[in-house]
């Protein structure tokens, strides 16, 4: 069971999150949707344009499921995780701490904007735009990460070191007494 599980939309901080905490604590640390991409051989991208939404959620639940039996570490999911009742009980029985890292749509938008990669590795899932669909994908995901999460972080005002040790002190000291100082 890993030690923290990362849930939220995409450009919130999950994996560079995932990344400092990891290291923070000294632990394995795993990027669910790179942990996808290898498994299946292509892009998510690449996958969903070839194969479809289906199958993608489909490839992104075994995912989940395999990275959450690795044991102590860090999980950053991908923004989708949560639209699947069985991604949910997995989280809330098998994800250890499962902490929502959310973000107003503005700055959402914005940090997609800035990251060249967006198009390339987030595909819009509604229209072709994946900054237009932002407030929508929230609409319905706001309530399933809520759900699924024990904690959520507002990311937008916190630099992503300033989240991991957020995290850490939220997490038992593995010498007992209480909540880690890290």
């Amino acid at each position: 069971m890993p030690t923290v599980t990362l849930i939220g939309y995409r450009g919130t901080g999950k994996s560079t999150v995932a990344r400092l905490l990891g290291e923070r604590l000294g632990l394995p640390w795993w990027d669910a949707d790179v942990e996808l991409e290898s498994r299946c051989g292509q892009s998510i991208a690449e996958l969903i344009r070839t194969r479809g939404e289906e199958v993608f959620r489909d490839a992104e639940e075994a995912t989940l499921a395999a990275l959450v039996e690795r044991g102590p570490g860090i999980v950053a999911t991908g923004g989708g995780a949560v639209l699947r009742p069985a991604n949910r009980d997995r989280l809330r029985s098998h994800g250890g701490l499962v902490v929502w890292l959310s973000a107003p749509p503005d700055v959402i938008r914005r940090r997609l904007a800035a990251d060249p990669t967006t198009l390339a590795r987030r595909p819009a899932l509604v229209g072709a735009d994946p900054l237009a669909e932002v407030d929508e994908a929230l609409a319905v995901r706001e309530p399933l990460y809520r759900g699924s999460a024990a904690v959520e972080i507002e990311t937008a005002g916190l630099t992503p070191g300033e989240i991991a040790a957020r995290i850490a002190g939220l997490l038992p000291d593995p010498r007992g007494g209480g909540a880690a100082r890290r």
